[in-house]
């Protein structure tokens, strides 16, 4: 445990997972339909799983995780803070502790991809831009095409 402000900041292999699910919801990131039961199995199946917790509420405010084999490299995603508990520095410390972490375990190569309006709040962390290169997403196959 590691604490940063007004919230402590925990490496986890299980949490609870309505917190996550609202989580990602306030992300943009949670469809509709898919099942909150594997959430626990995403948990397990990360190298490392973060969250923030608010010290006064016991509410889970923040999480990021990062994805990797734990020899090469790493990526950072799924960073978010519930709206109301932003620019409180939250994020900043989710990323830094992640890269801590991930650098402790050796691991130089640590990337992310910073969604449209985040590029100041991640160069603030220590991350530059990548020129050159292009994000690519492997589209879904549609029927019939």
């Amino acid at each position: 445990m590691e604490g940063d402000g007004d919230v402590d900041l925990f490496l986890v292999k299980e949490w609870d997972t309505i917190a996550l699910v609202d989580l990602y919801r306030a992300g943009g990131w949670w469809k509709e339909g898919w099942d909150p039961a594997h959430i626990p199995f995403l948990i397990r199946s990360t190298f490392l799983f973060l969250v923030a917790v608010d010290r006064q509420s016991g509410r889970t405010v923040g999480m990021g995780r990062a994805i990797s084999d734990g020899i090469s490299d790493a990526y950072i995603q799924d960073l978010v803070v519930l709206p109301e508990f932003r620019r409180k520095g939250i994020g900043k410390a989710i990323v830094r502790r992640l890269v801590e972490v991930c650098k402790s375990r050796g691991l130089t190569w640590i990337g992310l991809v910073a969604e449209p309006g985040t590029l100041d709040f991640y160069e603030g962390t220590g991350f530059d831009r990548m020129d050159g290169y292009v994000f690519m997403l492997h589209r879904e196959e549609k029927s019939g095409c």
